[in-house]
């Protein structure tokens, strides 16, 4: 084979690739007519032309529309109950079971029926068709897991690469926060997410008051458009009733939705009777007809509701620790808590770092707050009960999260270090007792799992650049949703170890607890005990006690220790458990 010619080309042009670019049209060559040319001209006579009997044929690229996708479900409910019986009142219920039961023809043919029942429970009792066969090497894999997390779906209300994938962008150009999630109480497939501005002078003219509710099966628009009248603060769904939700609005409104009535509020709270700052914390009410709710505000009060009638409060309580009731020392309330299983109780996180406990059933206002728990530097961001210990509850502020019991009040029983950054929210897994979530204004969600180690979270995870705002984990605690300063809303599925009860947790959890507790119960004491002593020394009382001398701070801290490893030795001793290692 002969080569008839060698291309060249140098070394540092071969293999460049090609970089194709949009660009408007340009003028490359413009050549004016000459007028000293028209004497050489010379007329062509004929012409010749060709001609194409096809049509003229390009290729051209299209894009076909995106399918607009609806979701439609059906609700089945319970049925065959009378018109005047109300399925969801347990005292109607078993008030008409005990009149049915009585009734003659009932009794024969639960008798004639009893005999073909027995026979079927008896087929099915023979095997068990759904028995869990390796449930053990199972657990065993589970707890070789590594921590981890993933992010499922990213929903943003801002242009961004996400846009055309996984989330549908805001027509509002202007930069919201995501100061509130909630979960759907029935399917967790929907979340509901409000939307506001906090910052101090940042309330720009044409700023969207919009809210909205995701559904992550169709992240490409939201599912509905919730329309305040103010930006909403807080969002929350009705335990009892899917379809409603209540709102805390940023001029201290409170407003109701009825998602089956459109994205208009149902009814809205009068200005001169709500709140005169924004609502931080709005929750639903353990009550017989699901409609009572109560909200807080950094105007220093605590307002009931009922969405039946939002016209005036139900109730009001002024957070004045001085127990006076006077507005003017009233304390701003940033979060707000609320446990069903205590219905006479509730917690609010103040501005000035002070959590209050509150009693609603108390005879009057000063009673009504009941103590106070202070430990954070600055505005407590979070706070929340632990599902599995209620009187076990998290607090988040400053750069750290504590964890506090009902019955110390001096200081928080355990706590996170100090990090680098603000802690902004926390909550508590739902399925596992010693593991809570935190976020920080660096972009970081750590997840915390205290039975494993407490000086560092088990997981670290960087979810944005910009700071985090809010933090929500859905029912089944295997998925977290985390919101941004920007807006942007990251569902993140964290790994099965994590959201796994493990073997013997509850109890290691409440010992963990009970133990924190007991140490800081023999802290206070010994520190009341000397501050007594030393109140008598300066007053001059000449006590007749079996006293030791004045202690120095070392003296006593040992003291303390050997107190407190005392006291851990005989409740072992108690149990029949080994000494613990000092």
């Amino acid at each position: 084979m002969e080569l008839m010619y060698v291309y060249t080309r140098k070394r540092r042009e071969f293999g460049r690739p090609c970089s194709f670019s949009d660009r408007p049209a340009t003028v490359e060559v413009d050549i004016p007519p000459d007028p000293s040319m028209a004497s050489a001209f010379v007329l062509r006579n004929p012409v010749d032309s060709a001609v194409q009997h096809t049509s003229d044929m390009s290729e051209h690229e299209v894009n076909t529309e995106r399918v607009e996708v609806e979701s439609r479900g059906v609700n089945h409910v319970e049925g065959g109950w009378p018109k005047d019986v109300n399925p969801q009142e347990v005292e109607q219920t078993a008030r008409f079971r005990k009149k049915v039961e009585k009734d003659e023809n009932y009794v024969n043919t639960i008798v004639h029926l009893g005999t073909l029942m027995e026979h079927c429970v008896k087929q099915n009792n023979a095997i068990n068709i759904y028995e869990e066969y390796f449930g053990e090497e199972e657990m065993a894999e589970v707890e070789d897991e590594p921590p981890s997390a993933k992010t499922i779906s990213v929903i943003s209300k801002l242009p961004s690469l996400f846009d055309l994938l996984l989330s549908k962008r805001d027509p509002n150009v202007i930069k919201r926060m995501a100061t509130h999630l909630s979960w759907h109480p029935d399917a967790c497939r929907r979340v509901a997410v409000a939307y506001s501005s906090l910052e101090f002078q940042q309330n720009v003219k044409d700023m969207s008051f919009d809210s909205y509710i995701w559904d992550l099966e169709n992240p490409n628009k939201p599912e509905l458009v919730l329309k305040p009248s103010s930006r909403l603060v807080s969002l929350e769904y009705n335990p009892k009733d899917s379809h409603v939700l209540l709102g805390g609005c940023y001029n201290g409104q409170m407003a109701y939705w009825d998602t089956r009535k459109g994205g208009l509020p149902a009814e809205v709270s009068t200005v001169e009777v709500s709140h005169r700052d924004p609502v931080y914390g709005a929750i639903w009410l353990q009550s017989k007809t699901g409609t009572e709710c109560f909200s807080a505000s950094t105007d220093g009060q605590v307002l009931w509701w009922d969405i039946r009638k939002l016209s005036e409060p139900t109730e009001t309580l002024v957070l004045d620790i001085t127990r006076k009731g006077l507005l003017e020392n009233a304390l701003g309330a940033i979060t707000l808590e609320f446990e069903p299983t205590m219905p006479t109780k509730f917690m609010v996180g103040t501005e000035q770092g002070i959590v209050i406990a509150c009693n609603r059933k108390a005879k009057t206002p000063a009673e009504k707050i009941a103590s106070t728990y202070s430990g954070h530097h600055g505005p407590v961001y979070a706070l929340t009960r632990n599902p599995f210990y209620p009187k076990v509850f998290l607090t988040v502020g400053d750069w750290t999260a504590r964890i506090w019991s009902e019955e110390i009040k001096e200081s928080s029983i355990m706590w996170t270090k100090n990090h680098l950054s603000y802690v902004t929210d926390g909550c508590w897994s739902s399925v596992r007792g010693g593991v809570f979530f935190t976020t920080r204004s660096d972009g970081t969600l750590d997840v915390w799992d205290f039975l494993f180690k407490q000086k560092d979270p088990s997981l670290s995870l960087k979810v944005c650049d910009e700071p985090l705002s809010s933090l929500r984990v859905q029912d089944n605690g295997c998925v977290v949703g985390c919101g941004s300063k920007l807006g942007t809303v990251t569902l993140l599925e964290i790994s099965s170890g994590l959201c796994t009860l493990q073997r013997n947790e509850k109890a290691l959890a409440t010992a963990m607890f009970e133990g924190g507790a007991k140490r800081e119960k023999i802290l206070e004491s010994r520190q009341r005990e000397l501050r007594l002593k030393e109140r008598a020394r300066s007053e001059g009382q000449g006590m007749e006690l079996k006293e030791r001398p004045a202690e120095s701070p070392q003296e006593g801290g040992c003291c303390t220790r050997e107190d407190f490893f005392e006291a851990i030795e005989a409740e072992l001793q108690r149990r029949g458990g080994a000494k613990p290692q000092r």
